[in-house]
């Protein structure tokens, strides 16, 4: 060992300082500490030469957590929010598992609040009746939030300053870096897009009725095809559907865009590659939208699957490939997905009251 080495080991025994020199933070009294807590710069290295360490000898995608001597994935400050692209964020696993959660949760506090309806009512026709309300039915619609607010819990883990504000902007529902101008463009882009999916929805379900009546027949097709929403369109009036359309807009088309694109789909594309995470996550978006038909007879579900799944199964690779070409902001696929749905009810109830 010569001489240089010899005072390299002196000089790792104690820092000179008690604050990192680069950011300010308490040095914790570990011996050999070597890098800080915070900003991950290499302590012994400016100790020693008594400069900045070369950029390649840098953690900056990387900190110590204190007494740890294994680099754990630096937390994102506003500065890395604004550009996403090249970085990991959460895992497969993670993506999968909250989305279910976020699922799971929302329809568990859904079933508790029917049940207590129905539980605690002295006539059980009239508790089914206030269900099928369509003013219930709007007010429950808030428990979809959910979906927004398991996620939005979930990436604080990832932030340096872990706000209300920063959360939304890692998810992609923020407007920060766009002027009057800009935003003006993705609400069009949405509107436009809302439209798009109108009419692809439609010759989507419009070729597979064609086919499924052409094998299963007219009569039962139509009869499988018909939904509940149906009968909450049919209870529909003027305020009701007013409020029905904002809720969509604000609400439905917000929450489920921030967990599946926001989140999911984010996460998946990061791990996965571009394809799969879009394919997937339409797919999961697909199959959590037409659960509700595996209660139905074997014959009846593979009608109702084949009916529904393709339909959904566009809108959702639609909506997967728009907020990929904008650049994984929520803006304009939020506003997709909610006009989206308000068109649906408008001309359903039309075609009901009119037909």
């Amino acid at each position: 060992m010569n001489e240089q080495e010899n005072s390299d080991d002196l000089s790792r025994s104690k820092l000179r300082w008690d604050y990192c020199p680069i950011c300010g933070t308490k040095i914790p009294q570990i011996d050999n500490i070597q890098y800080c807590i915070k900003c991950g710069v290499d302590l012994q290295y400016i100790n020693i030469h008594q400069r900045m360490p070369p950029r390649k000898n840098q953690t900056s995608t990387q900190y110590y957590s204190y007494g740890s001597t294994k680099p754990t994935k630096k937390r994102l400050n506003e500065e890395d929010i604004l550009n996403l692209k090249d970085k990991k964020l959460w895992g497969a696993g993670a993506s999968l598992g909250i989305t279910a959660a976020a699922f799971f949760a929302m329809n568990l506090i859904a079933a508790a609040v029917v049940f207590i309806f129905v539980f605690f009512s002295r006539n059980y026709e009239d508790a089914f009746n206030l269900i099928a309300n369509p003013y219930f039915i709007i007010v429950s619609s808030f428990i979809e939030l959910v979906l927004l607010i398991v996620p939005l819990l979930y990436v604080g883990k990832h932030l340096e300053r872990p706000n209300i504000k920063n959360r939304l902007s890692i998810l992609g529902f923020t407007t920060k870096g766009y002027n009057k101008i800009q935003l003006v463009k993705e609400i069009f882009i949405g509107l436009g897009f809302a439209v798009v999916g109108v009419l692809l929805v439609f010759f989507v379900s419009f070729i597979m009725e064609i086919l499924l009546s052409a094998i299963f027949g007219i009569n039962l097709v139509s009869d499988i095809g018909g939904s509940s929403d149906e009968l909450l369109i049919a209870s529909s009036d003027i305020l009701s559907l007013i409020l029905l359309v904002i809720i969509m807009i604000a609400i439905i088309g917000t929450s489920e865009e921030v967990l599946f694109r926001g989140f999911l789909q984010k996460g998946l594309i990061r791990n996965l590659g571009k394809t799969w995470g879009i394919l997937l996550t339409a797919l999961i978006f697909t199959s959590i939208h037409i659960i509700g038909g595996f209660l139905l007879p074997p014959l009846e579900l593979v009608i109702y699957l084949l009916l529904n799944f393709f339909p959904f199964f566009a809108i959702s690779l639609l909506l997967g490939f728009l907020y990929d070409w904008r650049k994984e902001n929520l803006i304009s696929v939020m506003i997709t997905h909610g006009v989206y749905n308000a068109i649906i009810i408008i001309l359903a109830f039309l075609v009901f009251n009119l037909f």
